[in-house]
């Protein structure tokens, strides 16, 4: 049974960092590729950053040089390191697993994050 866990949200002010961690299980982990996505209230899911099998990292224009995307293989866990939080970060955060190979991916339940002007 697959299954993604993601932690790490919470309430911070505009400024602030936090750290998102999917924990997988299920998968063969090293080789999907591993993203973010978020969803703001009345608002469609969008990529925020994904990492791939082989470490290539893509970003969201709105997050570029604030957030950072990682991978621990070994510990089945992709993170998302979000720093100079901004108001308009306000989302569900959630986890996806993609193999593309055989076109079959993953989500996550979410996590929220909210940050306060």
């Amino acid at each position: 049974q697959v299954q993604l866990v993601e932690s790490g949200g919470g309430l911070v002010q505009a400024g602030g960092s936090l750290r998102l961690s999917c924990a997988a299980s299920g998968i063969r982990f090293s080789m999907y590729t591993m993203g973010w996505y978020r969803q703001a209230p009345g608002k469609q899911r969008e990529l925020v950053a994904d990492i791939t099998s082989g470490g290539s990292t893509n970003y969201a224009d709105s997050v570029k040089g604030r957030f950072t995307i990682s991978r621990d293989n070994a510990k089945l866990t992709a993170y998302l390191q979000m720093n100079s939080l901004k108001p308009e970060d306000t989302a569900v955060y959630y986890c996806n697993a993609e193999y593309v190979v055989l076109r079959v991916d993953y989500w996550g339940k979410g996590t929220l994050v909210t940050v306060s002007s």
